[in-house]
């Protein structure tokens, strides 16, 4: 099976709604889980990582939640077919460099994903768009309930589910929300917030998680620890987090639109420019001027354009969806020189921003 076949087409995934969907893109709960017998992944040989994925897949793939789903070995995917995954935030950067002896398993509707041998034997998560964290607990606890009663997980009276990295220890859980948050950072008070969070014992990381930056303004929150506290203790914590930073983003926008409304259309004007009329831009600045874009529609600066337009236009012009759009192989200066022809082609017929009354702005 092909898995840009199989995949949703960016342009419906950029038209999934849900609660909050204006500031929270997406909302994710993953739970790390191995198998009692076999070395962890970081660990094993070869062959036994072999051996232990063609126990774990068959299982995964019998769940009625995977009915239909799309199941490779990762030395069986080339590495586009891996970046795009990593784009899509179905699978992690690390285990798009695995190969043999790992595996994936993901729905069809890209609401369930499964690693194989990643950094432990099983990383199951539920994706749901918007803020939708409970529902997505709900999601991946059936599976983990489904999957206990056909795999043997390795658990620990004390200690609880058995992780390959400390962290994970306990209920081997982790919820996250990717956020955009433009008011923050244009109003300069992403840093305050950041500083709030870590306090309270959560994380604040990039686009693509651990170690990447806050591309397009896009931040993911998620608990750090797992031992000690109840998986739905963990998921009303993060709820109620990011509910908070929603309603310190809403503010945001509202005090920049009445006393700096002039900044603001500036920002957004000035990047509606550059996209609709750059002749090469690199990914890093088309993120974070999209950012601005998707602000603007958000305010209403953009009338009669499609919320979904930014979102997907935030897919396809990431490296890997740019270059499998070309048969032949782009440099980066090249793939510079096609997404900005993207962008002016998709922008050709959106007009650019208006400026809002003073009544509206308020």
């Amino acid at each position: 099976m092909d898995i840009h076949e199989y995949l949703v087409p960016p342009a419906e995934v950029a038209r999934r709604k849900g609660p909050k969907d204006r500031i929270v893109m997406s909302s994710r709960v993953r739970l790390a889980r191995n198998l009692a017998s076999g070395a962890f992944p970081g660990w094993a040989k070869k062959p036994e990582r072999v051996q232990i994925l063609e126990a774990i897949r068959p299982a995964v793939e019998s769940l009625p939640e995977m009915k239909g789903a799309f199941a490779e070995a990762m030395d069986n995917l080339t590495s586009l077919d891996k970046q795009i995954l990593v784009e899509r935030h179905l699978i992690s950067r690390e285990h798009a460099a695995k190969n043999a002896g790992s595996g994936l398993v993901v729905n069809h509707d890209e609401s369930l994903c499964v690693m194989i041998n990643e950094e432990d034997h099983l990383r199951m998560q539920a994706l749901r768009p918007a803020l939708q964290i409970k529902e997505a607990w709900a999601a991946i606890d059936r599976v983990d309930t489904e999957l206990e009663e056909k795999l043997n997980f390795a658990f620990d009276n004390n200690l609880g589910y058995l992780t390959a990295c400390p962290t994970n220890l306990g209920t081997g859980i982790r919820v996250s929300a990717m956020l955009h948050l433009p008011g923050l950072v244009l109003g300069e008070q992403i840093n305050p917030i950041i500083q709030s969070v870590n306090k309270l014992g959560l994380a604040v990381r990039g686009l693509y998680g651990e170690g990447t930056e806050a591309l397009g303004n896009v931040f993911q929150v998620s608990n750090q620890m797992t031992l000690g506290e109840s998986e739905t203790g963990i998921v009303e914590r993060l709820d109620k987090v990011i509910s908070q930073i929603i309603e310190h983003e809403e503010n945001a926008r509202g005090t920049l639109l009445e006393k700096k409304a002039k900044t603001v259309y500036n920002h957004i004007g000035r990047a509606y420019g550059i996209l609709a009329n750059a002749h090469s831009i690199s990914s890093k600045e088309t993120m974070n001027l999209l950012s601005l874009m998707k602000l603007g529609v958000d305010l209403g600066l953009f009338p009669g354009v499609d919320r979904a337009l930014p979102e997907e236009l935030f897919i396809l012009t990431q490296p890997a969806h740019l270059q499998k759009s070309h048969s032949e192989k782009l440099s980066p200066e090249e793939r510079d020189l096609h997404r900005a022809d993207m962008m002016r082609e998709r922008l050709k017929q959106v007009s650019r921003p208006i400026a809002l009354p003073p009544s509206a702005a308020n």
